[in-house]
């Protein structure tokens, strides 16, 4: 075990931190140019792409994980003025950890081809292929944005939708015009606002509720979602919405530790929030929970400290 952490430690320093010393892309990021080095040698005919896991995979059924070949459909997260757009986001945006900023640099820079799709379980419909729901890193990556208009179309203990809100507006009335309106600006036009059968008040209404709260001021998250799915929330972003109504800042923290192992039932470490403050009253976890890190960094809380 410790091995596998010097060895995770040494390589997260190399690869964020590191500079090539020797040739063409000497003194250039490894971050930055590892995948040039191995697009070059794929082409040059030096090397192929080959990938596995690194050990048995399990799914959270407890079953083993096997590679299928299947039909896919993939977003291209590596087009070229896509990727440019979601670098000048990224640009204006607070990370508040420089580490984070080029965690999320890294990832803009390797990220292309993205499997969006699977064939099974809840999701929502892949809208070209309806027979495939979206895989749920790539679901709800503005989902935000809905939360500014669910009180008018659902309203209280409506969760799942099954009456008209307090705007009187069903599912039907919802077509793509409506959403780009509320979401974009671009103003139906009149065979679209009889086609969706909408109250144009309650849609004006909606328009001015997302202006009011967009853009979305800060987005808390784990570090491990940098890598897929809040890259994706930045990429989505600026594919739907205009400049001024993108993201304004993420802010991602590490895993809780618990006496520097992690946090896991398996290992019968598990602490909830009311267990903990049972046991060493509120304040007693506040003070853990402050003295345990804010950053990138995994927090431990620790039960135990050494007196020196």
């Amino acid at each position: 075990d410790s091995l596998e952490k010097a060895k995770e430690e040494v390589y997260k320093k190399g690869f964020y931190g590191g500079r090539l010393i020797v040739g063409n892309y000497s003194g250039e990021p490894v971050e930055a140019v590892k995948r040039k080095i191995r697009d070059e040698l794929v082409q040059e005919g030096k090397a192929f792409i080959y990938a596995e896991p690194e050990k048995p995979v399990t799914s959270r059924s407890g079953d083993d994980c096997v590679v299928a070949l299947l039909d896919q459909w993939y977003l291209d997260y590596g087009e070229e003025s896509w990727r440019s757009m979601a670098n000048s986001c990224l640009s204006r945006m607070e990370t508040f950890n420089e580490e984070t900023k080029r965690a999320f640099e890294a990832t803009l820079e390797w990220l292309h081809e993205w499997a969006c799709s699977r064939n099974f379980g809840l999701g929502t419909k892949l809208p070209w292929d309806t027979k495939y729901v979206i895989e749920s890193l790539s679901d709800s990556t503005i989902y935000m944005a809905y939360y500014t208009v669910s009180h008018l179309l659902q309203g209280a203990n409506n969760l799942e939708g099954s009456r008209a809100g307090p705007s009187g507006i069903t599912p039907e009335n919802m077509t793509d015009a409506i959403w780009n309106y509320i979401c974009r600006g671009e103003v139906p036009t009149k065979d679209q606002w009889v086609t969706s059968g909408a109250s144009r008040e309650a849609v004006e209404v909606m328009r001015r509720e997302l202006l009011y709260w967009y853009p979305m001021d800060l987005r808390s998250s784990g570090k491990e979602l940098i890598g897929n799915h809040l890259t994706f929330s930045i990429y989505n972003h600026v594919a739907l919405f205009s400049e001024e109504l993108w993201p304004k800042a993420f802010r991602t923290n590490g895993h809780m530790l618990i006496n520097a192992e992690k946090m896991s039932k398996s290992l019968g470490n598990f602490i909830t929030l009311r267990d903990g403050i049972k046991k060493y009253s509120a304040d007693g976890v506040r003070f853990a929970l402050a003295d345990a890190g804010d950053t990138f960094d995994d927090a431990n809380f620790a039960e135990r400290r050494r007196m020196m």
